[in-house]
């Protein structure tokens, strides 16, 4: 008996000893971080840990301590995936206006355009993944949560047809709250609009990976994001067409563990495969291959 009990002491013993290492790891840490100029450091969303900004980009903007995958703005996307200076876009100026002359739309675009320097919320154009030629579509959900009107709609359809014309693979990154509601009725029309287009560029035999990222949802989700040949997502994103607590409280049940994460999503079926995103480019290159897609020189 008093084996046992002298060996719980050690254990207790042990675990204490294991907290306070952590504890006093965690406090030097913030003892660091306080004596640090200002921006230099970013706290980590989901395990609150504080990350060196220049650790951050190295690691693609990953949390090293939780594997979390930040939101990225399009231009960080193109940046990791797409070849240096093979990116060709395709109508950078095309910008919306304010169709229904819906209060506080037309101030809400500006300020949007001046935090992400960008017209939309998509960059769409022509370039290449390791040699791999794409007609390739990035959103970007820093400029209005990545919401679709009709210029992202009208964008997105163009350049689809586009690579219909030029016989070209396509390649979407989607991340979006949805459609966006100053639009109305008109960025509903945007699903059936790219819907078609997607279908039209199937029925030509052509390649089209979808990527999902965190978070793709409402009206992007249930049109063109959940239409590839193929379905990559990231870890950890959110994804569908409803938030789950408004499922919730329609259903009045409690959802299963994870439910709309692509994890989840990746169990029944809806996801091909989740891809961390330091193997994202590398994964591309493989299922180009595959699919003998043209290789530029």
């Amino acid at each position: 008996m008093n084996n046992i009990f002298k060996e719980q002491k050690a254990r207790l013993n042990r675990f204490k000893s294991v907290n306070c290492l952590q504890q006093m790891k965690d406090e030097k840490q913030s003892e660091v971080v306080a004596n640090v100029p200002d921006g230099m450091y970013k706290k980590c969303s989901n395990c609150n840990k504080n990350v060196l900004k220049k650790e951050l980009e190295l690691n693609l903007l990953v949390c090293p301590y939780c594997d979390d995958h930040s939101r990225l703005r399009a231009t960080e996307r193109l940046d990791q995936i797409v070849d240096k200076g093979s990116f060709e876009e395709f109508l950078a100026a095309s910008r919306s206006q304010n169709p229904l002359d819906m209060p506080d739309y037309s101030e809400k675009l500006a300020q949007s355009r001046k935090q992400t320097n960008m017209n939309e919320a998509v960059m769409t154009g022509i370039g290449r993944v390791n040699g791999y030629q794409y007609a390739i579509v990035i959103m970007d959900s820093y400029f209005m949560m990545g919401s679709m009107g009709t210029v992202v709609g009208e964008k997105i359809t163009a350049l689809i047809e586009l690579a219909v014309d030029r016989k070209l693979p396509l390649l979407i990154f989607s991340t979006s709250g949805g459609a966006r509601m100053q639009e109305g009725i008109l960025s509903l029309m945007q699903m059936v609009k790219t819907s078609a287009a997607i279908g039209r560029h199937h029925q030509a035999g052509l390649l089209h990976i979808s990527v999902l990222t965190h978070p793709t949802t409402g009206g992007v989700s249930a049109s063109f994001a959940s239409l590839g040949d193929i379905t990559l997502a990231e870890p950890g994103a959110l994804i569908g067409f409803a938030g789950p607590r408004v499922i919730k409280q329609t259903i009045n049940q409690d959802l299963p563990e994870g439910f709309q994460r692509s994890e989840f999503l990746l169990e029944k079926g809806f996801v091909d495969q989740v891809v961390e995103r330091k193997h994202l480019k590398e994964t591309l290159t493989k299922l180009s291959k595959l699919h003998k897609i043209e290789v530029m020189v």
